[in-house]
């Protein structure tokens, strides 16, 4: 018996989808098999499906039923709804398989959802997937295949199976499931402003799809864009990109925007306190940076202005003994380096190291070609099919082809120039974290600094390092490496007051309120070691000696049997975490955390005394109540990183709690309209929806009271095959890689610029 209603395929109204492998799906899909796990044809929602804030209900839907979810995004961060089938999923027909669900937004505004798999072992992987405003269609999750099991150096890749369903993109987790017992599946939506409605059907199984084998082969053009994809940015010729320019030059106004201070502080506005800097104020009840002639000022603006992320792997390598040797440069780690080309003595050792890759693109410059300047070498790469191996810059190309070469790189001058031109039509008010030094010293708007300390000093983990292992503050290596960074720093500040503050390091992995275990996982698993191989442990074991005397009042504490004090400094493993030992684990945290902040404000100072230390920008999946706590004792600014569709008030009523100036370093919204693989981390429709949410997401951080700002990242698109250091491949830029603007996202810049202050001063939470 077959079903006969209707569904949704690419948003619109498709033939009828049938219930056996024979349905028009599967038909569509030719070679292809699918198999429907729930079709919601029962009188009521199945017993496999629950919800987490989100009600769910059955509705009438093209002919038939399908699953309601109200989600309850206004008062929470998080709304799911779950299928738990009976018994695990079966995924091993097939050497490719995945599941599929139809999903349908019958709301005016875009939905992001998360689909997360989780296996019977707890492995969890996760993919996204945008459901535009009144539209949807079928989409699916590959969890057996090549595309899962080979490294390619993109976070996502281009869709490889031919069928009327849209590939969800590939966010985090584990990248091989057992594919035979897929447990559950869970649609998420997160940190949405306002209550949605997302509808669901038919959940089923594919295999074997057909596929295009060869759909990694000759995807980037020669200006670095999408072979088969046309949209309103794409550069057609060199002709067509100077045109471009000369275009855009002849909108792009001169003057600041009326009301502005000479710092881009708010002049019609209340004048305080001039010190000659920047400063912060509380208000009334807003806190405020404030520039050096007193007027208050609100940071909005772009970071990552600079060329060092703008590289993508060629799949070319230098065999040992030719490949270029790493410069002593101890104050910068290898993907903030800018691009530096390998010597032609080098040449004949170069050779191809992944095949794959080589093959992406249509065409790469000889080296004694006049773009061949574009190429660079990296030694240390995070994630990625290669070690080490060349890359190239599209962007830095385009610029060149775009502006001609006079000498000494004079591309560069021009890009400066034109970036500073931007700026100030745009609105911004401010450069933000990552500017290429280089615009130091004519910033024609304020600045934030930057600068990351690296070296040779112990460490300790949290265990989940994602970036990398946590410094030991109380190594006095570090103390001696910040004091490098610093003054590297200074010097190129030159203690101008254009520079508002500095920020050191970025988005370390300080734990995670998730588990006890994440909390903690610092002190948790540095008790594990000696004393006499980490200085922290050695710092925690005298202040718990200094507590309890004896250790046999700390075994009653913590419900612990540790033979001696000796026993402990040599290390001891912590399990069933009572609350007393929750209190001390918070405890030594504060230590540890308060150290590290403690030094490299002291470093800071120490050179840059006028200027506002903004901290290391936590990300919102790295940060614990007790770093927080901690770090507010030292910094001038509090800093994150909020990659959400809004910064949601039930996440950030967490600002009240230290009562202290914040800034968001970095936030953005993406779209695969302009002919990218992955949208980002924030998924939109198209550059219309990017420009809707931008909008959004400003409005909340200029309603809050406690931020002083907000950075989008970053200026320029990632590059289409993946950035170098991590394959990042994300359409977050204000410009794309041929240096295009996406004329939609500046509009919306220019409106919230232009209303900036006014808004601000006249706004409230619950605006």
């Amino acid at each position: 018996m077959t079903n006969t209603r209707r569904g949704v395929i690419g948003g619109v109204l498709a033939a009828p989808l049938l219930t056996q492998p024979m349905s028009a799906f599967a038909q569509a899909a030719a070679s292809g098999t699918a198999r429907f796990l729930q079709t919601f044809d029962e009188p009521d929602v199945p017993g496999s499906m629950s919800g987490v804030n989100a009600r769910l209900s059955l509705t009438p839907w093209k002919g038939g039923t399908a699953l309601q979810i109200d989600l309850e995004g206004a008062d929470h961060v998080y709304a799911s709804a779950r299928y738990k089938p009976s018994s695990p999923i079966d995924l091993s027909q097939g050497q490719v398989a995945g599941l599929i669900l139809d999903m349908f937004n019958p709301g005016d505004e875009s939905i992001q959802v998360s689909v997360n798999l989780s296996d019977v072992h707890g492995r969890v992987a996760t993919r996204s997937a945008l459901i535009p405003a009144r539209g949807g269609g079928s989409y699916y999750y590959e969890v057996a295949g090549p595309d899962v099991s080979i490294d390619t150096g993109l976070r996502d890749t281009p869709q490889d199976w031919r069928i009327p369903a849209t590939k969800m993109t590939w966010m985090w987790g584990e990248r091989k499931l057992d594919r035979k017992t897929i447990a559950e599946l869970t649609v998420v939506t997160t940190s949405m402003p306002r209550d949605r409605r997302l509808l669901i059907d038919n959940i089923r199984v594919i295999s074997d799809p057909p596929r295009n084998e060869a759909y990694l082969s000759g995807i980037i053009d020669p200006f670095g864009q999408a072979v088969n994809r046309d949209f309103a940015e794409k550069v057609t010729s060199e002709v067509d990109l100077q045109q471009r320019a000369v275009t855009e030059l002849d909108t792009l106004r001169n003057s600041f925007l009326p009301g502005r201070s000479k710092w881009q502080g708010w002049k019609d506005g209340p004048r305080l306190k001039a010190t000659g800097y920047f400063r912060t104020e509380k208000v009334g009840r807003k806190w405020w940076l404030v520039d050096p002639d007193g007027y208050l000022f609100f940071a909005t603006g772009i970071a990552n202005i600079r060329l060092a992320n703008t590289t993508t792997l060629t799949g070319y390598d230098f065999r040992p003994g030719t490949s270029p040797a790493r410069e002593n440069n101890d104050t910068t780690p290898s993907d903030s380096l800018a691009p530096k080309r390998a010597s032609d003595v080098n040449l004949a050792g170069r050779f191809v190291t992944s095949e794959l890759r080589s093959k992406m693109f249509t065409w790469l410059p000889r080296y004694d070609d006049p773009l061949g300047d574009h190429y660079s070498y990296v030694h240390e790469l995070h994630s990625g099919p290669q070690k080490s191996g060349e890359a190239f810059s599209f962007y830095s190309a385009n610029l060149e082809r775009k502006y001609g070469d006079k000498g000494n790189a004079s591309y560069l001058d021009d890009w400066r120039a034109v970036t500073k031109a931007r700026m100030v039509d745009w609105g911004f008010t401010s450069y933000g974290n990552w500017l290429d030094p280089s615009f130091y010293a004519e910033p024609k708007i304020p600045y934030f600094a930057n600068g990351w300390i690296i070296g040779p000093f112990k460490t300790v983990s949290s265990g989940d390092d994602y970036w990398g292992r946590l410094p030991d503050p109380f190594d006095p290596v570090f103390a001696d490496r910040a004091r490098v960074t610093a003054r590297q720093i200074a010097t190129e500040v030159m203690g101008s007051p254009w520079c508002v503050g500095v920020f050191i390091d970025n988005e370390k992995s300080w734990g995670r309120p998730e588990s006890i275990e994440q909390q903690f996982g610092i002190v948790i698993n540095t008790m594990k070691r000696s004393d006499k191989d980490s200085p922290t442990k050695a710092v925690w074991s005298k202040i718990l000696r200094s507590k309890f005397g004896a250790i046999e009042k700390l075994n009653v504490a913590w419900g612990t049997d540790i033979k001696s004090w000796g026993a402990l400094q040599s290390g001891v493993t912590l399990t069933d975490h009572n609350m007393r030992k929750q209190a001390d684990y918070a405890v030594l945290m504060d230590v540890y955390v308060s150290e590290y902040f403690k030094v490299v404000k002291a470093s800071l100072k120490e050179v840059l005394p006028n200027h506002l230390y903004m901290g290391a920008r936590f990300a919102t999946w790295g940060m614990t109540p007790e770093v927080r706590k901690a770090a507010a004792k030292y910094v001038d600014v509090m800093s994150y990183n909020e990659y959400r569709e809004v910064p949601h008030k039930a996440s950030w009523q967490i600002l009240a709690e230290v009562d202290k100036p914040s800034i968001i370093g970095e936030f953005h919204m993406g779209a695969v309209d302009a002919g990218t693989f992955h949208p980002g981390l924030v998924f939109s429709a198209d550059q219309k929806d990017r420009a809707r949410q931008y909008k959004q997401y400003m409005d909340a951080v200029i309603a809050n009271d406690f931020w002083v700002g907000a950075h989008w990242f970053q200026y320029t698109d990632s590059p289409l095959t993946g950035r170098t250091y991590d394959g990042e491949n994300y359409n977050v830029g204000f410009v794309t890689n041929a240096d295009i603007p996406y004329q939609p996202l500046v509009d919306a810049a220019r409106e919230i610029n232009r209303s900036l202050y006014t808004k601000r001063i006249g706004a409230t939470d619950g605006d």
